[in-house]
């Protein structure tokens, strides 16, 4: 599709690019969480997993996967690893044993105390207002929503 107006050679330049400026800023937002998800000895992936068991405990394995946009494939090995670290359980669920319910442990839900400060350092570190956030996080995800309803 044509664009009437920037210039065609400007069209393809990397810096006009949006999934490159979102590409490199999810980067930097993943290297600047790492000092603090590393005292938990959490990814940041695992991380995002954890938050959502925080919200809602003992969901299935394809709930997960739904609220973190991953599929089974990509969930399973993250959610064994936080399994040996302690911090979560997997269980069949006695009602349909195709079912994988995700518990956490005490040792996770005592971790939620220490994940806490988390977000003020990262805004903090983003220099950004909370409204800031708040309608930058909603641009986003519209436009998330908006692309997976394409693909559709």
């Amino acid at each position: 599709m044509p664009n009437k107006t920037m210039p065609s050679d400007a069209v393809l330049q990397l810096d006009h690019q949006l999934c490159f400026a979102l590409y490199s800023a999810s980067h930097a937002m993943s290297k600047a969480y790492k000092p603090h998800l590393d005292g938990l000895g959490l990814t940041y992936p695992q991380y995002v997993a954890m938050l959502v068991l925080w919200e809602r405990d003992g969901l299935t394995v394809s709930e997960i996967g739904e609220r973190l946009y991953l599929d089974s494939g990509t969930l399973t090995p993250l959610l064994k690893r936080l399994e040996a670290t302690g911090y979560i359980s997997r269980l069949r669920d006695t009602a349909d044993e195709r079912r994988v319910l995700i518990q956490l442990t005490a040792t996770g839900r005592r971790l939620k105390a220490k994940a806490e400060p988390i977000p003020a350092c990262m805004l903090e570190a983003m220099q950004c207002s909370l409204g800031e956030i708040a309608a930058l996080t909603h641009q986003v995800q519209q436009l998330r929503d908006r692309l997976q309803a394409s693909q559709a």
